[in-house]
C-alpha cells in the first residue's frame, strides 16, 4: 500500500524532463519536442528510386506531389515517403507528418477527403488501421493561404508513408501539395 508521502504522478526518478518511459515526465518531453522542433518539409524526389527514396527535402527545391481522385471514389495510393528518407535529420528515431501546404488544385469550391497511411503499402496500412484522415476545401482561388494541420502518431524511421484522395462532386480532382514532418530521436 502506498504511503501518504508517495509519489502520486511518476514512481521513479526523473532526470529532467526525460523521465521514465510511459510516466507523465516522458510525456510531457515529447509533447515539448514536438513543438519545439524542427520541421522538415518535402516533395517529389527528383531522381526517385522505387520505393526506397521518393521525396527531397525543399532545400533541393524538388516538385509538388500530385495526387488524383475522383467523386466518392478514391484514388490510387501514392508513395509520399520511401525506406531511405527519414530520418532527415541523423539520429532521429521517429517522425510524424505535421503539416501539407496544397499549391495547386485542379477544381475550385471543391471538398477533397484525404488519407495518409504508414507502411509497406497504402493498402496494408489501412487495413491496418495505420493512417490518418482529413477534409481539404478548395477557395474561388482554388488552395488556401495556410497549410492543413495532420495528427499521427509517431512512425518509426524507415516506414513509408502514402497518401490518396477523393474529389467530392469532380470525376477527378487532383491536387498539389508538399509536406512538413517533425523527428524525435527516441
Amino acid at each position: 500500500m502506498r504511503g501518504y508521502n508517495d509519489p502520486k504522478i511518476d514512481n521513479r526518478e526523473t532526470d529532467g524532463l526525460s523521465g521514465v518511459h510511459n510516466s507523465l515526465a516522458y510525456r510531457t518531453n515529447e509533447i515539448e519536442r514536438h513543438f519545439h522542433s524542427y520541421e522538415r518539409w518535402a516533395g517529389a524526389a527528383a531522381i526517385p528510386n522505387a520505393e526506397i527514396h521518393v521525396a527531397d527535402n525543399i532545400l533541393t527545391i524538388p516538385a509538388a506531389f500530385q495526387a488524383d481522385g475522383g467523386n466518392l471514389t478514391w484514388g490510387a495510393w501514392l508513395q509520399v515517403l520511401g525506406s531511405s528518407d527519414t530520418p532527415v535529420i541523423a539520429g532521429s528515431a521517429y517522425f510524424d507528418p505535421h503539416r501539407f501546404m496544397v499549391t495547386d488544385a485542379e477544381h475550385d469550391d471543391t471538398t477533397y477527403l484525404f488519407q495518409v497511411a504508414f507502411g509497406a503499402s497504402g493498402a496494408a496500412a489501412l487495413a491496418a488501421g495505420a493512417y490518418t484522415e482529413g477534409v481539404f476545401h478548395t477557395t474561388g482561388n482554388k488552395v488556401g493561404a495556410a497549410p492543413a494541420f495532420i495528427q499521427t502518431r509517431r512512425i518509426a524511421a524507415g516506414t513509408k508513408a502514402w497518401v490518396r484522395i477523393c474529389a467530392v462532386g469532380q470525376n477527378t480532382g487532383t491536387l498539389d501539395f508538399y509536406f512538413g514532418l517533425h523527428e524525435y530521436e527516441g
